[in-house]
Parts: structure tokens; C-alpha cells; sequence
């Protein structure tokens, strides 16, 4: 796993240099598709596996033809719909949707090199949904998208056990977009959920107004604050000089002798709340930090060319540079109250990790 882990971090990386010089759906197809289900396990240049313009006739409309095909057994259990790597899948499932239904498919995969779709028929038997049950962006891995790909993988495919976990997982995802969204903005309805469970008075579209800011606040106060006390526990509890938050283990190192540089315990935090930013970027064992009297380093591979930030701690603010420039004065800089804050600039940062990838 390991190993199918590196490789698709790899594509990733390979992609993001690719994408801007590719203009058609062909070259989206050899540069960008082809080599993804590769990673999976198939042999793209054998017909009998993955089968290139695979006829699928709808309707009255003969010869009608699907991207790919994935086939087991002289039958596709597999359906691939492609487009340009500069196109939006929004509104292309509907060609897929036509192939679905006319084929013993099990699976339709609608892609454009980066984003990639997965469907099925959870709602009608042999009757694609309407939305996918799981889809990733290739640019932005998680550890949970590549558990979810690996099923995928030639030597691990399993209709049934991809079956039964899909409708869970289409439901979760779609719970976990819909938290995001009342999160950030939450809606009058979300709004007028809570505030009957928390306001005896009357609900007036006035209440409403006042109690969204306070409801949004709040939401991102619970997240924060569990982070938090992971991380507060995590540091407090060592076994032989090392702790463990989320499941990231993170090396402690002992306070330092009166006149030699002191890390603080401020600056331990900030390297435990990057440890977990960049875990679906990189192994975070591969992740540093060196400190001196002015800042404090975090580094990739130990090495001070690769740093990735570098952390003040003021007595009037407190602030990040990010090396995503080639002069102080050019890069950028964050400020923040508490290191847990550092998560809410977790796309910058690990923009500047992947250079280093």
C-alpha cells in the first residue's frame, strides 16, 4: 500500500506540471488517464482489459462509444467517460448515464485528468444515480481518497465489496459537504434548526440575522477547540520523547540548557499543527524543524534548503513567512493568535510543501 501511495502522489505531482500545456481531450487521455488506471493495475494497450472506443449502443443510436471500458471476462464491469482537462465535468454525466444502462457495467468513471467521478446504481437497478457515490481531485490527495481508489486497484476489484460500501460512503461524503457548506455559510434553515434547540423566544427573521454570525462563530470554535485539546494532550503525554496526535507522530525535544536556544513549548505546537497539515502531501516523517533566536524552522527532509515556514513568536504579533518566494520581502506572510489558527492557511502552505515533493 505503501507503494501505490507513492505512486499516486507521484501522478499527482506529474499532473500539476502537465496540466496547463494540455489543450484536447486526447492528450488529456495518453498524458493524464491512461496513466492513472496504469497505477491501478491495467494494461492500458491490451484491448481485452481496457478497451479503447468500446461500442455501446443506445437506443435507436447505433455505434455509439464510450472513452474506455475496463473488461473482465469479455464484459465491461467498468465504464470510462473522458474530457478535456480544461473542461468542467458539471453536465457531462448525462452521456455516461446513456451508456450505463445498456451495458452489464457495474461502475461509470467520468474524468477530465484531475477531477475524476465514480457512479453506480444504488437508487434503480441498472440505472446510473445521478451523482457519483465517490470523487477526488488528484491535485488535492487524501489518505482517505487513495483507501477508497486502491478497491479500484486491478488485484483488488471486487464488485460486491465495492457494492456494499458504496451507498455509505456516498451519503457520508454528501453529509460531509453539506456540514462544509453550513460551516462556512450556513444557511436560514440550518440556522432556524439550531436556534430552536438552543432560543425559547419568538423565531423572527430578526432573531435569525442575530443568531448567524454567533451560530458560524460557534461551529468553527468546536473544531477548533477539539483540535486543540488533541494537541494539548498529545504534548502532554510522551513516550520516549515522542507523542502521537491523530496518528501522526510527532519527535519532543528537551528543554535546552540555560544560554543555548530554548524551544518552546508555542513552538512544538506549531510543528504538531503542521505535522497534521501536511500529512496528505507528504510522510510526516519527512518533516523537521530547526530552531534560533530569531524564528523557528520547519524543514523538509531536514534540510534547511527546503524550508517550508519559518515561525515568529512577538511580543506584538505573532506571524508566518512562507517560502514562496525568492526574497523576504516578496513572500508572504500570515499572522495568527494561536498556531491551531494555522489551519485555516493550510492551501498556502502546502502549495509551498509540494515544490519540495
Amino acid at each position: 500500500m505503501e507503494k501505490f501511495t507513492e505512486q499516486l502522489r507521484n501522478l499527482s505531482a506529474r499532473v500539476e506540471k502537465l496540466k496547463d500545456s494540455i489543450t484536447t481531450e486526447e492528450a488529456t487521455k495518453t498524458a493524464l488517464v491512461m496513466p492513472f488506471f496504469q497505477q491501478l493495475g491495467y494494461d492500458v494497450f491490451n484491448p481485452l482489459e481496457f478497451n479503447p472506443e468500446f461500442t455501446a449502443d443506445v437506443g435507436i443510436k447505433k455505434g455509439e462509444k464510450v472513452d474506455y471500458a475496463i473488461l473482465l471476462e469479455n464484459e465491461p464491469v467498468i465504464l470510462i467517460e473522458c474530457k478535456s482537462v480544461d473542461q468542467q465535468l458539471t453536465k457531462h454525466d448525462s452521456q455516461l448515464f446513456r451508456y450505463f444502462g445498456t451495458t452489464s457495467s457495474k461502475f461509470g468513471i467520468l474524468t477530465n485528468g484531475i477531477e475524476y467521478r465514480f457512479y453506480t446504481d444504488l437508487e434503480e437497478p441498472n440505472k446510473m444515480d445521478a451523482s457519483p457515490f465517490f470523487s477526488f481531485n488528484i491535485l488535492d490527495l487524501r489518505d482517505i481518497h487513495i483507501n477508497e481508489i486502491a478497491k479500484f486497484r486491478k488485484e483488488n476489484f471486487d464488485v460486491d465489496n465495492i457494492t456494499s460500501t458504496a451507498s455509505e460512503l456516498k451519503y457520508l461524503n454528501a453529509l460531509k459537504v453539506y456540514l462544509n457548506e453550513q460551516f462556512d455559510n450556513p444557511t436560514e434553515d440550518f440556522v432556524k434548526f439550531l436556534v430552536n434547540e438552543i432560543y425559547d423566544g419568538m423565531k423572527t427573521k430578526t432573531t435569525l440575522e442575530k443568531f448567524t454570525p454567533i451560530i458560524k462563530k460557534g461551529l468553527k470554535q468546536i473544531v477548533n477547540e477539539q483540535v486543540n485539546n488533541k494537541l494539548n494532550a498529545a504534548l502532554k503525554s510522551t513516550t520516549e520523547n515522542k507523542v502521537v496526535v491523530d496518528e501522526v507522530e510527532i519527535e519532543e525535544v528537551p528543554e535546552k540548557s540555560k544560554g543555548e536556544i530554548v524551544t518552546t513549548a508555542e513552538e512544538l505546537e506549531t510543528y504538531s499543527i503542521m505535522k497534521v497539515i501536511v500529512k496528505d502531501i507528504v510522510p510526516t516523517d519527512r518533516l523537521f524543524y530547526r530552531d534560533n533566536k530569531s524564528y523557528f524552522n520547519i524543514v523538509l527532509d531536514d534540510n534547511i534548503r527546503k524550508w517550508v515556514i519559518r515561525v515568529y513568536f512577538e511580543k506584538s504579533r505573532n506571524y508566518i513567512m512562507l517560502n514562496d518566494a525568492s526574497t523576504d520581502k516578496e513572500r508572504t506572510t500570515i499572522e495568527f493568535n494561536q498556531p491551531i489558527d494555522l489551519i485555516d492557511s493550510k492551501d498556502q502552505i502546502n502549495k509551498v510543501v509540494e515544490q519540495f515533493v
